[in-house]
């Protein structure tokens, strides 16, 4: 006989709280390992995305230093402000 079990996520929340603290690193471990492979497919859209975006504005995302991307970014995150603010 197979019994199911049907739980919220509020009741696995409250549940893994309950864990000693190894087991919980236990169950984030392994659902960190599970999003791996759609973490990097999301990284690499959003950097074709982000290269877009350089390309429109005429800048080029290969040739900017560290600082320049950081403030690039921020520039578009704060898309309601003056861009170089």
């Amino acid at each position: 006989m197979e019994l199911t079990i049907k739980l919220t996520t509020e009741q696995i929340i409250d549940f893994i709280q309950q864990m000693p603290g190894e087991e919980k690193l236990t169950v984030v471990r392994a659902l960190a390992k599970e999003s791996l492979p759609r973490r990097a497919e999301r990284m690499k859209y959003l950097e074709s995305k982000v290269r877009e975006v350089c390309t429109e504005r005429g800048l080029d995302w290969d040739t900017m230093t560290d600082e320049e991307r950081q403030d690039f970014i921020n520039d578009v995150v704060h898309e309601d402000r003056e861009c170089g603010q």
